[in-house]
């Protein structure tokens, strides 16, 4: 996609989620690479007032793929990225120095695969079609690592197919244009409730990877750090409602995801919460297992630390200054 289609989406995008902006507000503009409950702390943001509170405007622009994201970051199209941590890794093992991971939401895989009851393991899906959401994604990432424990390969043991985002994954399993499909929740949930079964269940697997997180660009740090500051401390009173109220979390993700079965929205929430960080930690060996991924293709990424890519000044101000302390003050902080 050009840059120009992306600024289309930009432009298209933002005129149909801002018809009422916050009058003198500060503005970032975000963009998300899957509409998925780990991604959906600015969704709480907005619909609980959270935002404005701390005057912020936040247009969220859904592109449905990880590289288009990286893409949109990296040609100045958005400020802030809610994505898993690949595409920035390569970026910057490739020579760019502007992005930047400043929190993390999740640090380890928890995509399954799922397939029709006849399909046992992963060993009956050669010869047939995998579905995962874009080649460089968390979720062909998460596919070739099962199917590596298997010896098995892409192309020469299955064929694997780009979906678009979890939506399309779910409408590609149910009209049989692929046999399997690589989910996360709800939609693993909602594809259980349409006759389907984990053939992988990838959070028993643990597979360390910074999954889902918060990117920026240094520049931007550098420029403008009270606003990003004030962006960070909103994700995290949204972060808290994520973790202790499911009352609010199900009605915002019923909105935004368009699930109204409560069955499937608490099944997701119980399966996915237990991955997610609280207080929005980065782990490093989530980060380094990308660096050394990428270091089997790009032998630069073996001269990359993990703490290089990482600008923690945030989250190590929200807890110096006793703000995390304060949030999480009588709750069952997990």
């Amino acid at each position: 996609m050009s840059k120009r289609s992306l600024l289309w989406i930009f432009v298209s995008t933002i005129v149909s989620i801002s018809a009422s902006p916050a009058s003198g507000a500060d503005r970032l503009l975000g963009v998300q690479s899957a509409r998925v409950m780990s991604q959906s702390m600015p969704w709480i943001a907005q619909e609980t007032g959270i935002f404005r509170k701390y005057n912020l405007e936040f247009p969220l622009v859904y592109i449905g793929s990880s590289p288009l994201a990286t893409a949109a970051m990296l040609g100045g199209d958005a400020q802030m990225m809610i994505d898993g941590g690949l595409g920035t890794v390569r970026a910057v093992v490739q020579g760019n120095s502007e992005l930047v991971f400043i929190a993390g939401i999740k640090n380890y895989l928890t995509q399954s695969i799922l397939a029709k009851p006849e399909i046992k393991r992963l060993e009956d899906l050669r010869g047939k079609k995998v579905g995962v959401t874009r080649i460089g994604a968390t979720t062909h990432y998460f596919a070739v690592q099962a199917f590596k424990r298997r010896s098995m390969e892409a192309g020469r043991d299955y064929v694997m197919i780009q979906t678009g985002g979890a939506p399309e994954m779910l409408a590609a399993l149910l009209s049989g244009a692929i046999e399997a499909g690589t989910m996360t929740a709800p939609w693993d949930t909602r594809a259980i409730a349409e006759g389907f079964h984990y053939v992988v269940f990838g959070p028993d697997l643990r597979l360390p990877q910074v999954a889902v997180s918060f990117i920026t660009r240094r520049s931007l740090i550098a420029r403008s750090s009270p606003l990003i500051a004030q962006f960070m401390r909103a994700m995290a009173e949204a972060a808290k409602i994520l973790h202790t109220d499911k009352e609010v979390t199900f009605k915002v993700l019923g909105k935004y995801l368009r699930v109204e079965d409560r069955k499937i929205l608490e099944a997701g929430y119980n399966a996915e919460i237990k991955a997610l960080e609280p207080k929005m930690e980065l782990k490093l060996e989530a980060l380094q297992a990308i660096l050394d991924d990428v270091a089997l293709v790009d032998p630069h990424a073996k001269q990359i630390k993990a703490v290089e890519l990482y600008d923690r000044r945030f989250l190590d101000e929200m807890e110096k200054s006793g703000f995390f302390e304060k949030l999480w003050s009588g709750t069952a902080n997990r």
